[in-house]
């Protein structure tokens, strides 16, 4: 699930008549189009503003001003304003699959053109660039985004047992159960979040899937040439019950999982009297609920990046992000996606911010704390990324019958057969 679908509240904050007037900006005689680039994005406040910042300084001299702007929903949004022409020149979008949908109703620009996409394989993380791309096109660029392939843990606490990151999934088996042999309850996990429930368990289908079938099999599994009902999802399936369903691996069992909220599932490992549970994974955003809930620091907490399938196998990471789409094409416009496309966009953002480069070139000393700094690199070591699998599926299946099935079946009201067969059968014909 995208990290701002959890982190930011639901309603429509924006009625699209209650913007700024979008479209062209203030326009000069030369022909290159308006002076004012507009650039709309749902990226939290400090990414915008480092943006700018960086953007003001890198159009000096131009003749060129870019003006970005936080605005909410803006996949809804974008839509309707393709449908009455009054766009942004530029947008970040989200999700691919909305990308797609304005490729199709012939709104966006390709890029291929318009950055130079040979220095961007040189310097992004293997497959960031395919995430934007449509029919073998450039529409979305990825400027930032989250990773959601750690698992956290309680640093103090992890070091004074001597325990060791996996490098396996053999190797997580392994501590998961020293880990309950020492007396601990290894994992903790909760996948309550309201009309969203069920969304962490997509997670590690996803995650696992990517490494079980790699990055092919996911490919295909997200646009159902793979059903759910396959071996390679029932081979995650089995992982994922063998960790989250055996007696106890899990803070409160099998039956404490769909009435645990995501948000406070890690909050145990920080009991005063030591971890009630040792492991929790999930996304980049975590850290930020884990010290607003117990008051530790982000220096406090331990990850390591979720282990490939088998030694030296490929070790891809699951994660999301924001795709510069250009909207309105025009000469000032490609100039602002070509800055866009810069590995040094993020360096004003940051350092007080949320942000992390796609880029492995991108300085890791720049990012505020040592935590941040650890996933920018997990990401950055990566073999591959791949967004989100149910951002990408149809909005019934990715947000509806995937998250629900699964609550489903971890609740023991159905079985895994049953769960498959379900979400399948939900897929739409065309």
């Amino acid at each position: 699930m995208n990290a701002r679908k959890i982190i930011a509240a639901s309603a429509l904050a924006l009625a699209a008549t209650g913007l700024t007037a979008c479209g062209s900006g203030d326009s000069d005689a030369s022909g290159d189009g308006p002076t004012t680039i507009k650039v709309w994005m749902s990226v939290d406040q400090p990414i915008v503003d480092g943006f700018q910042t960086w953007l003001d300084e890198k159009s000096k001299g131009s003749g060129v001003k870019v003006k970005l702007e936080k605005v909410e929903n803006i996949n809804q949004l974008i839509m309707t304003k393709i449908q009455a022409k009054d766009t942004p020149d530029i947008a970040l979008i989200p999700q691919p699959g909305v990308v797609g949908d304005i490729v199709k109703r012939n709104a966006a620009t390709p890029l291929d053109d318009v950055v130079d996409v040979d220095a961007l394989k040189k310097t992004m993380i293997p497959g960031t660039l395919e995430t934007g791309t449509v029919d073998k096109k450039l529409y979305g660029l990825l400027v930032q985004m989250n990773v959601k392939s750690f698992v956290f843990y309680n640093k103090a606490a992890w070091e004074k047992a001597g325990y060791q990151a996996p490098t396996t999934i053999d190797e997580l088996n392994a501590l998961t159960d020293q880990i309950k042999a020492d007396g601990g309850t290894p994992w903790c996990m909760g996948i309550e979040s309201d009309t969203a429930t069920g969304w962490p368990a997509t997670d590690w289908f996803e995650d696992l899937i990517l490494r079980y079938g790699g990055v092919d099999e996911y490919d295909k599994w997200v646009k159902h040439d793979v059903k759910f009902d396959s071996p390679v999802v029932k081979e995650a399936a089995a992982e994922f019950e063998k960790l989250m369903f055996t007696d106890g691996n899990v803070l409160g069992g099998r039956k404490s999982i769909a009435s645990t909220g995501f948000a406070k599932a890690g909050f145990p490992m920080f009991d005063k009297s030591g971890p009630k549970c040792w492991m929790f994974k999930q996304g980049s955003f975590i850290p930020n609920f884990i010290t607003e809930g117990t008051g530790v620091n982000l220096s406090d907490i331990g990850l390591f990046g979720f282990p490939a399938a088998s030694a030296g196998g490929e070790n891809p990471v699951l994660g999301g992000g924001d795709l510069a789409v250009l909207l309105n094409d025009s000469k000032n416009a490609r100039q602002v996606m070509k800055w866009m496309s810069d590995p040094e966009l993020g360096v004003d953002a940051a350092p007080k911010s949320s942000f992390i480069s796609p880029h492995t070139t991108f300085d890791l000393s720049l990012y505020p704390d040592e935590l941040t700094s650890q996933m920018a690199k997990v990401a950055y070591d990566a073999t591959a990324f791949r967004f989100d699998g149910s951002d990408q599926m149809p909005g019934e299946v990715g947000a509806g019958t995937f998250w629900k099935e699964m609550t489903a079946w971890i609740s023991d009201q159905q079985s895994l057969d049953d769960t498959l067969k379900n979400i399948d059968d939900s897929w739409p014909s065309n």
